[in-house]
């Protein structure tokens, strides 16, 4: 399965979520590509849109590497495996720690511009991203979700890594995937288009579904 760009994933994802409409679902989208496919659920389903920050960690001189994530509320997630693997001293692993920490603090001050998180306790939520590739930034995302007690918690991603798919079926009420390719490799290879998403579209899509309009934010 290849997707146009992320609209287009967006929409034929939502054609497999109608049964949540009536749910009255909150949509947490992990920015800033997982916004845009979050945005066409959210509009399909007629449901709030919001973000949910989480940073990976990556590996001293293989930023890629995912070793771990944060995400809010003290959420943090180590691959210990990776990191004695590699020889990555505590102090190296601290420091790149705080550094993504301070990213994601700015980055959601950038895109919620004050307006406080939404309730999750009790709530029906799903959460979207444009593709998982090891999924460490996604669980940390579940677990800051999981601790704000949601009713049911539901992952869907137009494509997934084969094993990492199977590894977060397990960590959340429903997991909806349209393709899980045995020859993943990357993201990026399932999608036409794939170019980077701006903060300010990230913005732009979120105060859109926030105030119900095709306007532009004030800068």
């Amino acid at each position: 399965m290849l997707f146009r760009d992320r609209t287009d994933a967006g929409r034929r994802l939502a054609q497999y979520l109608g049964h949540y409409q009536d749910k009255n679902p909150l949509i947490l989208a992990m920015p800033r590509g997982g916004v845009v496919v979050g945005f066409e659920i959210a509009t399909s389903l007629k449901a709030s849109l919001d973000v949910i920050v989480a940073r990976k960690i990556g590996a001293p001189g293989m930023p890629e590497y995912g070793i771990g994530a944060v995400a809010p509320g003290g959420v943090l997630i180590l691959d210990e495996d990776s990191i004695r693997l590699l020889e990555i001293p505590k102090e190296e692993i601290d420091l790149i720690t705080e550094r993504e920490r301070e990213e994601m603090e700015r980055r959601i001050r950038r895109y919620r511009q004050g307006r406080p998180m939404p309730k999750v306790q009790g709530q029906t939520v799903i959460l979207v991203d444009d593709g998982i590739a090891t999924g460490v930034t996604a669980r940390a995302a579940i677990k800051a979700i999981q601790k704000q007690e949601p009713k049911w918690l539901a992952l869907a991603v137009p494509v997934c890594a084969p094993d990492t798919a199977r590894l977060l079926k397990a960590e959340v009420n429903d997991f909806i995937c349209l393709a899980t390719p045995a020859d993943f490799r990357a993201i990026s290879l399932w999608y036409d288009n794939f170019q980077q998403v701006s903060d300010e579209e990230v913005v732009n899509l979120l105060h859109r579904s926030w105030h119900g309009s095709s306007q532009e934010p004030k800068a």
